[in-house]
């Protein structure tokens, strides 16, 4: 019994057979339609998180917070504090695209995911995943700076034919009901 145990063991710590979970974990790595997403997704989930610090920005410069504890920076008297407590255009603008980012770029990561899993062409993968992540960056130019319609529309629309183009996919290649 011990010498079976060892027999099993040194074939799971064996160089030349690694077992079988890490091995397809190992060909997931090395398959080129999952490393193009990693590398998407985290393209614009840093971009998601860029718009945080812009907000941050934005309220900074324009003085307008929504919380009483951020009016203190250099601000004593109380009522130059309540002044800053107020909404601003500019402020909302840039909440309101990463509120539109949390609403698109998480689904196109979760079904981004899922795609790249079933084994789609490299071509064709690459292709929704740029056309992806150029949606979201015109999209965030356009509501940034307030670019006529229909730049941000059509930006948005594009991004989200993508997704449902990839869920089709998803649910064409691995539909168990």
């Amino acid at each position: 019994m011990i010498s079976d145990f060892k027999a099993l063991t040194s074939t799971c710590h064996s160089q030349e057979s690694p077992p079988r979970k890490f091995s397809k974990m190992a060909d997931l790595m090395n398959n080129d339609v999952f490393l193009a997403f990693s590398t998407y997704a985290t393209i614009v989930v840093l971009k998601m998180m860029f718009m945080a610090p812009l907000t941050g920005y934005f309220r900074i410069t324009r003085k307008a917070f929504s919380n009483w504890e951020d009016t203190a920076m250099g601000k004593k008297n109380p009522e130059d504090r309540k002044k800053m407590l107020q909404t601003n255009p500019d402020v909302e603008r840039v909440r309101r695209c990463h509120q539109n980012d949390l609403e698109n770029i998480i689904p196109f990561v979760v079904i981004g995911l899922l795609y790249a899993f079933t084994g789609p062409d490299l071509s064709t993968a690459l292709l929704h995943f740029r056309v992806f992540v150029g949606s979201r960056f015109i999209h965030t130019v356009s509501y940034i700076l307030a670019l006529p319609q229909p730049s941000r529309g059509l930006s948005w629309i594009v991004g989200m034919i993508t997704t449902f183009s990839m869920a089709y996919r998803v649910l064409t290649t691995a539909l168990l009901l």
